[in-house]
Formats: structure tokens, sequence, C-alpha cells
């Protein structure tokens, strides 16, 4: 490689994240700093992974500084991991983002706790470990620019993915490298349209809707209501499993115009969900991250959080007396993919029931409960026991965080307005979504775009 007398090397490690939507892990080093861009799980059939135990593709001892998209866990999941291992770096997100991930990764404790011990192994990481994570972290707002040398700033731009989410420029001699982390399904109920930065040379992009188009937002809405005036008529009972950041709020924001516009009637509505819970009170204190359309009805005296019926149930014991309440009635709760958490109970009582429905409104990774009940098994197993699936199952989309492929391509165009886009690579989705997706850019606007896989290294030139 040819290296002119004004430019310098940099290389570029896909160390995660790359043909496969989740264990989002970018490695970036320059001359003088050695930057990651996220650090994140592999998800699936089990929260915990085996390729999560796998070794970095890094000494995590030698990595500067670690900069964090957003608070999902195939995002933020293996930063224990990178801390035990002797990252003593500095960590950097918005503040929702830091705040969220605190939540999560102590949340998860329980979770990935429990899977170790019936595997017979030790948990992944404990209660100390976060408060070690915690105490290397800080925040920058969008906009603010991070010098971490002469030569290198970087700066979060916002990606209307959920709360906080932001996306990763790197300015390095001059040149620019943006990290997409997850780009939003915007416009959204809530958040701010995603920003499209200026002069970006190089691009790693997600894809994980690279190959379809979402419904329209307004066709989403009358989907969920005719989803709950079917299971109202029959005194069953609708299951929304829901990811506790964004999916939980906008489902709340929905079902709370629905209610207002007397759409749809007044049933209870459970909230099953401690984490959602507490996210959801994260949401209320930064609503200065919300659009302006939704603080126009926060100033008009609306709580768009809250409406007749709905119930939150923080404790176990209120879970689980949900049960007692007749029908029809909607059950919010998590995990979004059914891959544990408390909606594992709900599917294992009220599945088998034709009167009852599960709504998937959400993105269901290969191999979880979520994914086999969409692509239509009929006997599944939930907590050790079999499941005749008699309840009827339905997608929508539209509520899904992500760019449909048509956005994505527009992102792409309107970055490429600038002419300084040369390259882009496609990851953060299941390899036909990414090579679909690099496949599109190419033909539509004669875009180097390239999908690469786990462990490729490439030098570049900035």
């Amino acid at each position: 490689m040819m290296i002119e007398q004004d430019q310098k090397q940099a290389m570029l490690t896909f160390c995660g994240g790359a043909m496969g939507p989740t264990g989002s892990n970018f490695l970036f080093e320059t001359e003088q700093k050695n930057i990651l861009v996220d650090c994140g799980l592999f998800q699936g059939e089990r929260i915990n992974e085996d390729k999560n135990d796998d070794p970095f593709l890094f000494d995590p001892k030698e990595i500067d500084v670690l900069f964090v998209t957003h608070a999902h866990l195939d995002h933020i999941g293996r930063i224990p991991k990178l801390v035990q291992e002797g990252f003593r770096g500095i960590i950097y997100s918005t503040p929702p983002t830091k705040d969220i991930t605190e939540l999560m990764l102590e949340d998860s404790i329980r979770v990935l706790s429990r899977q170790a011990r019936e595997h017979g192994m030790l948990p992944p990481y404990e209660e100390e470990d976060v408060r070690k994570i915690m105490k290397l972290w800080r925040t920058k707002e969008y906009h603010e620019g991070i010098a971490l040398d002469d030569d290198t700033v970087v700066t979060f731009y916002d990606a209307g993915h959920i709360l906080g989410s932001a996306m990763v420029e790197i300015t390095y001699n001059k040149k620019k490298i943006l990290f997409t982390g997850d780009l939003g399904n915007t416009p959204a109920p809530l958040l701010h349209e995603t920003e499209i930065p200026q002069d970006i040379s190089c691009l790693v992009m997600e894809s994980v809707y690279g190959d379809r188009n979402h419904e329209d937002k307004e066709v989403r809405r009358q989907i969920v209501r005719q989803a709950i005036l079917e299971t109202v008529k029959k005194s069953g009972t609708l299951m929304i499993p829901v990811f506790s950041i964004e999916r939980t709020q906008e489902m709340l924001f929905e079902l709370n115009h629905l209610v207002e516009n007397k759409e749809i009637p007044l049933v209870p509505v459970f909230l099953d969900s401690p984490l959602a819970i507490k996210v959801t009170d994260i949401y209320k204190r930064y609503q200065d991250y919300f659009n302006n359309k939704t603080l126009d009805i926060i100033a008009g005296g609306d709580d768009i959080f809250h409406f007749p019926m709905l119930r939150f149930t923080e404790s176990v014991e209120m879970s689980k007396a949900i049960a007692g309440v007749d029908g029809p009635k909607i059950i919010m709760a998590g995990s979004g993919m059914m891959n544990g958490g408390r909606i594992s109970h709900h599917a294992k009582r009220y599945l088998s029931d034709p009167k009852n429905m599960l709504l998937l409104v959400g993105y269901q990774a290969a191999e979880t409960l979520g994914r086999k009940l969409q692509d239509g098994e009929k006997k599944v197993e939930i907590n050790d026991h079999n499941v005749t699936v008699r309840a009827k199952v339905a997608t929508v989309h539209g509520y899904s965080a992500h760019k449909q492929s048509d956005d994505l391509l527009d992102f792409v165009a309107q970055l490429a307005e600038s002419d300084e886009l040369r390259k882009v690579f496609v990851v953060l989705g299941e390899p036909r979504s990414s090579l679909f997706l690099s496949q599109k850019l190419r033909d539509y606007l004669d875009i180097n775009a390239s999908s690469v896989r786990d462990g490729d290294s490439l030098d570049l030139l900035f």
C-alpha cells in the first residue's frame, strides 16, 4: 500500500457483528490509539451463547478507549469480560446510554447466573464488575467533540434508534469514518430523526433489515388495534413480547393513543417487566431527547406512558397474580425475543389456548423462541415443558427500531452527496440481509460496498 506524504495508515478489524446481527465489536487502530466501538453479546437461543466465552481478537489491556453506540446487550454485553481481562481505558457514551447500560448489566446478572448454573458454570460477571465498569465511564452529548490526540477527534451523532443511541464518527488526519451502530426507524413516535453527518469517507453500517421493508406506520397501528379487538372479542389474552428499551415505551405510547381516542375498549394492560418499568423512568428523566411532537403532547399535560387500566407489575407475586385476572387482557413482558424473562411463563400458560394471541413486535433472531413461533412451529419447549401452540401468532414489523431496506439506502445516498464517501462495510445483519444490502448499494448508488466477516482486518488510508 503506497502512503502519500500527507496520508496516515489505520487498521479496521471486525471483531464481532459481521455476518450476524449481534455481537457488535469493531477495532480501529491508529498510530497512537486503539479505539473500540461497542463490545456486545452474541445472542441466539440462549442469552449466554458459548461464543461469548471465546477470546477477544485483541488484547483488552491494549485498548485505549471504548465508545458505546447504545445500551442493547448485543452492543454492551461483553464489556464486563473486557474489563475482567484488563481493559482500563475510558468508556464514552451519551448520558442516557450510560444510565440504561447500568440497568441492563445489573438485570442480566440474574439471567446469566441462572443459565450458568444450569450448565455447571460460574456466572460470567457479578455486581462488583458492573461497579468497576461504571467507574471507567464518561458521558458526552451529541456533537461534543472528544479529542483523543492531535490527529483524532470522536463525535456522537443521533442515530434515532433508542433513547441516547449514537453513531460514532472518528475523524483521523482530517478524514472521517462513521460507525452507525443501529439506525432508527425514523420518524419514530418518540425520538428525533437519524442525523446525517457530513463528509464521511468510510462507513461501517448496520443491515438488520437490509433485505426487506416494514409496514407503513399507520398500518402497524391498525394491526395492533385489530389484534386487540380480535382478542377482546374472544375474551382472550394478548401477549406482546417487548424489549425493555424503546419497544416498551413505543407500545405504551401507541396504546395510550388508542385508548384516548377510544379506538379500543378499556381492558387490563399489564407491563410485566421490572427492567422495562425502570427504563421507562429513565425515559421520563431524559425528555429533552424526545422529538418536538412528543414534547408538545407532554406540554399539553398528557402522560404519554400512562392510561386507564395500565398496571405495572414489578414483583414476582404481582406477575403471578395476572393469571387470576379473567380475560380479556393484554400482557407486555420481556424478553423481546422470548429467550428468557417473564414472557416465557405467560407463553407457557397461554399459547395452548386458541382464544389467545401472541403479537411479535420486534426482530426475532435465529434460534430464539420468538423466531421459532414466528416461523410457525406448533410444538415448542418452554422452561423444560413441551407446549402445543394453538394460539394465533402474528407479527408486525413496523415497530422495529431499525431502518428498513429502502431507508438504509436513502441514508447512504444522503451521506454520498458530499462526494467524500469511498467505502461502505455492511455489518450487523444476517448474511442474506447484509449481502442483499451490499448489492443494493452497488446497484443503485454505484458505491464500493461489501459485506465482511468476523476476523477480517483491513488497512485503510486517511
